[in-house]
């Protein structure tokens, strides 16, 4: 009998072994990654859109090059303001008391063109960078950390499902499938979906949405140029109708030595420190592609051409415009605001095109 039971229990205590081990050796439930939310290629993805209550996102994909990936910025139309308390009341006295009379000529000259009904700026649309070109592939097939099923009401609520404004809208093969974002009162540690389709609700990875919210600093393609120093051999700088072109030479920590292409053997160094200040123009702001700076066409104060081989590398056009300087390149969609303190590189600008003999040595 005893023999029996020590039998009976070393067979449990073998069973009880296997399965620990059974369960020690599978995934984790609730890994990321392990739930499939939308199960489709990259290569199907046309576009992803992120929005709350004032503003929208979107990557996608150029019509004419597939490979090519734009960021679209946008504001959405602003509600319009609550009925200010007293207002009606003091209209309606035909304006008999000071008070009332004051009131209601203030609120006949808001009436026109109140801030809430003034039309949202034109969207943005400027090339993403690398971070963008990352993170536009982990929508499709888009994966979530866990599926949460069909929430009730209350459970919606608890998860700030309720009432949100945040939207995320993924376009497939000319298809759309939207989903509801949480609300940012949890912020991003918990980011909850819910497919608006059939109601199932998903738990996304902490990682994903925040460059999409922080779209203007994460995923915008901020460079002026593609090349760095060192990269070209040759530089033509234009400016008021005169040209030069300048041997180049050197690369990258170091400035670039520029040399006059009709004495080559004899550095410049006004043009040299000059290009230096040029070539580290940081841009302030990045206007869209086809965007143009207030007032119209800026006009141009001076450009630089750069070479390798006698072919062409790139180009930088720096102009002045009503409210300052921009600048444009071979890289950027659009024009690009400058920081103040432009005004003297376009003045040397002058000197740097005049030939030595002909100013008398700069």
């Amino acid at each position: 009998m005893k023999a029996r039971d020590l039998a009976l229990q070393g067979a449990l205590a073998v069973v009880a072994l296997v399965a620990a081990y059974l369960v020690w050796q599978r995934a984790p439930a609730g890994a990321p990654g392990d739930v499939t939310v939308v199960e489709l290629p990259a290569r199907a993805l046309d576009k992803v859109r992120y929005e709350d209550e004032a503003r929208y996102v979107e990557l996608y994909r150029d019509a004419q090059d597939r490979d090519a990936l734009w960021v679209r910025l946008g504001f959405k139309p602003a509600k319009p303001l609550p009925p200010v308390e007293g207002v009606a009341d003091a209209s309606a006295d035909g304006g008999t008391s000071v008070d009332g009379g004051a009131g209601a000529a203030l609120a006949q000259g808001d009436a026109g063109t109140p801030p809430s009904a003034q039309p949202p700026p034109p969207p943005r649309d400027m090339r993403a960078n690398e971070v963008a070109q990352k993170l536009y592939p982990r929508f499709a097939p888009l994966r979530a950390t866990r599926s949460l099923g069909v929430l009730d009401e209350k459970k919606l609520a608890e998860v700030g499902l309720t009432g949100s404004q945040r939207k995320l809208t993924l376009t497939l093969g000319g298809k759309t499938e939207a989903f509801t974002l949480a609300s940012m009162t949890g912020g991003w540690g918990t980011p909850y979906l819910r497919r608006d389709s059939d109601g199932q609700v998903f738990l996304l990875g902490p990682a994903l949405l925040p460059d999409l919210e922080n779209a203007t600093t994460r995923l915008v393609d901020r460079r002026m140029h593609v090349f760095d120093l060192g990269e070209f051999d040759a530089v033509v700088i234009s400016s008021g109708g005169s040209s030069r072109a300048f041997v180049a030479s050197g690369k990258a920590p170091n400035p670039v030595t520029l040399a006059p292409e009709e004495s080559p053997d004899k550095p410049d160094e006004f043009t040299r420190n000059w290009h230096d200040r040029v070539w580290r123009l940081v841009p302030l702001d990045l206007l869209g592609r086809d965007e143009l700076p207030p007032g119209g066409e800026p006009k141009e104060a001076f450009r630089v051409e750069y070479r390798r081989g006698g072919k062409m590398v790139g180009e930088l056009t720096v102009a002045r415009a009503t409210d300052g300087f921009y600048a444009r390149t071979e890289h950027t969609p659009g024009w690009v605001r400058l920081h103040a303190g432009v005004d003297p590189l376009a003045a040397e600008a002058a000197r740097v095109t005049t030939p030595v003999s002909s100013a008398g040595g700069p």
